[in-house]
This record gives C-alpha cells, sequence and structure tokens, in this order.
C-alpha cells in the first residue's frame, strides 16, 4: 500500500475517532501523524487504520484506536509532564504520548514485545524510557508521575501505581474480570484522597503481575 493511501487511511481514521467524540486538538493533531501501520505485524498492516484492535503477538493486541484516543484524552498528557505507561505492547500509545510531548516511560514484561517496541523507538527517533519488568509495582525510580495510563485489565488497582502518582495527577487503568472492564479514571487530590469517576464497557488482555492477574 503506497504512502499516500495510508495518509488517506489514517485521516479517515481520525474523523471516524472525531465522530465518537474526540475533541483534544493536540491529540488529534498527533493521530494524524503517527503512523500506526509501523507498530502491526507485515500480514496487519492492511487492517492497520480500522477502528480495532489488532494481535501482535504473545497473545497481546494493538488496542483500538477509539480506546487509545479515549483513554488518552482522559489522561489529558501536557508537555513536560512525566507519565507512566504499564504495558507498552506494540509502541503505539507511548508513541502518542511522546508525540504529545510527554516525557514517556513505558514497561513490558514480554521480552520480544519489549525489543520490537525499542526497535521502532529507535527508527522514529523517539526518546522514550522504557524497561522489560512486571509494570504491576510500576518505576519507583522515577515517580511521582503526573500521569499513568495501564494498557491491561486488572481485577484491582494497584497500590504502588496510586503510590507512584503525584498529587493532581491522574491514573487510567481498566478494572473487572478477565472479560469485561470499567475504566477508571481516578485523580489524586491527596496522599489519602482519590477521586474515581469510571467509564464502563472496556476489553483489555489481563493485566499480569505481582499486583495483577496471576500468570497461568
Amino acid at each position: 500500500m503506497c504512502l499516500e493511501m495510508y495518509e488517506t487511511e489514517r485521516k479517515e481514521l481520525v474523523d471516524i475517532l472525531i465522530g465518537k467524540g474526540i475533541s483534544n486538538q493536540d491529540l488529534i493533531n498527533v493521530l494524524l501523524k503517527i503512523e500506526r501501520h509501523l507498530f502491526v505485524p507485515d500480514i496487519m498492516k492492511q487492517h492497520a487504520y480500522k477502528d480495532v484492535a489488532l494481535p501482535i503477538g504473545m497473545g497481546q493486541t494493538i488496542s483500538q484506536p477509539y480506546t487509545v484516543a479515549f483513554m488518552t484524552q482522559e489522561l489529558d498528557p501536557r508537555p513536560g509532564q512525566k507519565i507512566l505507561e504499564i504495558g507498552t505492547g506494540s509502541g503505539y500509545q507511548a508513541a502518542i504520548l511522546s508525540g504529545m510531548g510527554a516525557r514517556v516511560f513505558t514497561i513490558e514484561r514480554h521480552t520480544d514485545l519489549y525489543n520490537s517496541a525499542m526497535k521502532i523507538f529507535d527508527r522514529m527517533n523517539l526518546k522514550i524510557a522504557a524497561r522489560c519488568s512486571d509494570g504491576t509495582i510500576g518505576w519507583e525510580e522515577f515517580s511521582p508521575f503526573d500521569g499513568i495510563i495501564v494498557t491491561a485489565g486488572g481485577p484491582t488497582v494497584p497500590v504502588n501505581l496510586k503510590k507512584q502518582l503525584a498529587v493532581g495527577g491522574k491514573l487510567v487503568i481498566p478494572i473487572g474480570d478477565k472479560k469485561l472492564q470499567t475504566l477508571q479514571v481516578i485523580t489524586k487530590k491527596s496522599d489519602t484522597d482519590f477521586f474515581t469517576r469510571e467509564v464502563p464497557y472496556f476489553t483489555f488482555v489481563p493485566l499480569i503481575g505481582k499486583e495483577g492477574w496471576k500468570e497461568k
């Protein structure tokens, strides 16, 4: 597929996302710029600009574009803010956050996906800090974070992530069972006071780790 076709399909996808309520103009600009087809397996590139999740190996997916956009809009990252992503996956969400000017820290538990994402970041010259580890325990060394986004569904909100969130910051995380989750948008008012808003009916791969689901 030629570059012009990708550009046309990307614009059409963004128009669909706008129609679904994505209104943050900085986010829209980045969605128009970041090439999603670079983050999917070659066999899936023809589907890269459909508003669907796609398999990327290791039982994982690149999230539906609307889900990525919605979660990013809820997080509302600003230039210079430190954002922690749990679940690097393909690297697409991290690239969106970086494109919006955030200082991105991302954690992936699957070595193959971590290595693949790092190659894409290098190729795109994205300055993203990444490590291969258990994301449910966070990245205390660089905390507190202005925002934390979790791209897998957990049974409960990891305590470590709440601790590593800066006062005034937001944590966006899907919580529920392994089939269906509610997206929780948690604002940290103080070290002991959190405000939670819930958005129902999301489906993510399971959040595996010490403070998530246990690996079989």
